[in-house]
């Protein structure tokens, strides 16, 4: 994955005379803290991004001015973007001493090369760099965002050098912020876990009817113990739960399974709605929480399915990459951008339902509840109709395009020119000479290891062209998938009911998940900064405990 700068655009256009776009100020240390937590994000959440280290040494820098936090006025061997660098190193592992980074270094020939070190400065020069050369506001940037990455590196699974210190730290008011140690930052969590449980797990019903010897509870309480461990099936669950609930009786993994498939796709989401609702009125009475903004639509699917789907080839559709596998998929709506990002609402996909229905469904729903401003969708809804279907409504949209002849032939132009950014309207066909206007904005990725007209995305859009920087909120939907998904229990059955509950419920673990941080921060320290303080365990945990009740 190539990482990008703020926004997707170039801070100066190589082929528009030189003239610095008025997008954002590229001296701007808090757009530097906002760029290492929007990357940090979505850049541990694949795979292959296993490590802190291979972050700082590619983190984009580039467009970023270093000049005005340089306290030197002459020329130095080393870069200002390469002393940050290694001065993020330092603060991720904690070392008090330049000595010990410099150790580090010379036995990291590895980091070196990336470093594009020619020789390893020795402790003075790093200890003056430090002191005398950098500002005190950029060294509290530097302590911010290895903080930052630290935090998502932990809450994605990525093995970090140290514990994150669980506290905020705004640039600029670090003084008078307080300390948040862990043991305070748990009891607020599991007092404010208690408070929104008693909330939100009234809104779910198993319709069992009345003078049952397990409570319903007990049932919310197991599907939450299994989000706690991946891969963790009912019946192996259950068995663990008897020893780990404070209940007398515990529902048998047969049991729960039997009661989740009698409930209908129309019943799961309409108690899903009802949950989110009670939980957005909670976060709601905080300053913090905001109620209106951007918004992204997304389909995500369950792993391949690999056994006989005779009879479910409507629900168990095809991937959304052009393969031969086959995969349940579920869409979701979710806040993104400045807000608390709550999955909204969920819906199962099915074989023959257009883009443009699954978006109108999705939309209607997250406008009872939020009002919207923006919508974000992958190019998986390039759609003329669905694009219509969004502007009628009188939001504004972002949206990719899938690269044809035409797009293509101007993506090489641009390319030719050397031009980073270029914007154009243009008029979509709707069939029966009917057409409907839109902007196309081209621009080129940041690192990409294309030589051709592959440098440059492509995205519509009603709004202004530099809206489309905002498509990188759409992003945080990605890193919510993989939290999500690791909260879904496991199974091995067909039932589309039983599979879009697991995935629905874990939608709503992770959205209370973020909505008690919120909560917890704003108790804590009257503020709200989007990287978490409580991790996603503890509030799971808390929850398994607090669904004991009743």
């Amino acid at each position: 994955m190539g990482l990008k700068s703020r926004g997707g655009i170039p801070p100066r256009s190589r082929g528009g005379g030189g003239q610095s776009t008025p997008l954002y100020d590229r001296s701007s240390l808090a757009g530097l803290e906002a760029d290492v937590r929007t990357v940090s994000e979505v850049w541990f959440t694949h795979d292959v991004h296993g490590s802190v280290e291979q972050f700082v040494c590619t983190f984009p820098l580039a467009y970023f001015r270093f000049d005005p936090h340089d306290r030197y006025a002459y020329s130095t061997r080393y870069e200002m973007a390469t002393l940050f660098r290694m001065f993020l190193l330092k603060e991720l592992h904690g070392w008090d001493h330049e000595t010990a980074l410099v150790e580090y270094l010379e036995r990291r020939s590895d980091i070196c090369g990336e470093l594009c070190l020619k020789s390893i400065p020795d402790q003075s020069t790093l200890w003056r760099s430090w002191h005398k050369r950098f500002t005190a506001d950029l060294r509290s940037t530097v302590e911010t965002a290895a903080r930052t990455i630290l935090v998502e590196a932990q809450n994605a699974g990525v093995a970090v050098p140290r514990e994150p210190e669980r506290r905020l730290s705004p640039h600029g008011d670090k003084e008078d912020k307080p300390d948040l140690d862990d043991q305070a930052v748990l009891d607020e969590a599991a007092m404010i876990t208690d408070h929104v449980s008693r909330i939100v797990f009234p809104a779910l019903s198993l319709d069992r009817g009345g003078g049952r010897e397990i409570h319903e509870n007990a049932y919310w309480g197991l599907q939450t113990y299994l989000g706690l461990r991946e891969n963790l099936a009912a019946n192996e669950g259950a068995r663990s739960f008897v020893y780990e609930s404070n209940r007398d009786r515990t529902p048998l993994g047969h049991a729960h399974r039997d009661h989740i498939r009698e409930l209908s796709i129309a019943k799961i989401r309409e108690m899903y709605r009802q949950a989110v609702d009670r939980l957005l009125n909670e976060v709601a009475e905080t300053e913090q929480f905001f109620r209106a903004g951007i918004v992204a639509i997304d389909i995500t699917e369950a792993d391949p399915f690999t056994g006989d789907r005779t009879g479910l080839e409507d629900e168990i559709i095809g991937t959304k990459e052009n393969t031969d596998e086959y995969a349940y998929q579920w869409a979701t709506i979710q806040l993104v951008g400045n807000a608390i990002p709550i999955v909204l609402d969920v819906r199962p996909v099915r074989k023959g339902e257009t883009r443009k229905e699954i978006v109108d469904d999705l939309l209607d729903s997250a406008q009872e509840c939020v009002h919207v401003d923006e919508v974000l969708m992958d190019r998986e809804f390039d759609s003329q109709h669905v694009l219509k279907a969004v502007s009628e409504r009188g939001l504004k949209y972002v949206v990719p395009k899938r690269m044809q002849t035409s797009e293509k032939a101007q993506a090489k132009r641009l390319l030719q020119r050397d031009q980073d950014y270029y914007a154009t309207d243009r008029k979509l066909h709707l069939g029966h000479d009917e057409w409907w206007p839109t902007t196309m904005v081209y621009l080129r990725k940041e690192n990409s290891e294309r030589t051709d007209y592959g440098q440059y995305a492509v995205f519509m859009t009603n709004a202004q062209a530099g809206a489309v920087k905002e498509y990188n909120y759409r992003w945080e939907i990605e890193s919510g998938y993989k939290s999500i998904k690791r909260f879904m229990a496991a199974t091995t059955s067909k039932d589309f009911g039983l599979r879009f509950f697991y995935f629905a419920f874990a939608c709503l673990l992770y959205s209370i998940w973020r909505a008690v941080d919120l909560l917890v921060q704003v108790e804590l320290t009257g503020e709200y900064e989007y990287s978490p303080i409580v991790t996603a365990d503890n509030t799971l945990t808390l929850l398994k405990k607090e669904t004991g009740i009743g």
